[in-house]
């Protein structure tokens, strides 16, 4: 749960850079998002491989 935690984390972290981006035309900004995602896609990917790795534990 702390990892799904982390990723509300960085979602919120990210609000501000992702407004200065697509309202405010900072270029800078987007670069932080897209960064963020990257981080994001990696979390996720944890996630999905730590509930797979339970999910496999408890059928056995």
């Amino acid at each position: 749960m702390k990892k799904f935690t982390e990723v509300k984390e960085l979602v919120a972290s990210l609000e501000a850079d992702a407004d200065k981006f697509y309202n405010k035309g900072n270029s800078a900004a987007g670069t932080r998002v897209r960064k963020g995602m990257q981080d994001l896609k990696n979390l996720a990917q944890a996630i999905r491989l730590e509930v797979q790795e339970a999910k496999n534990k408890e059928v056995k």
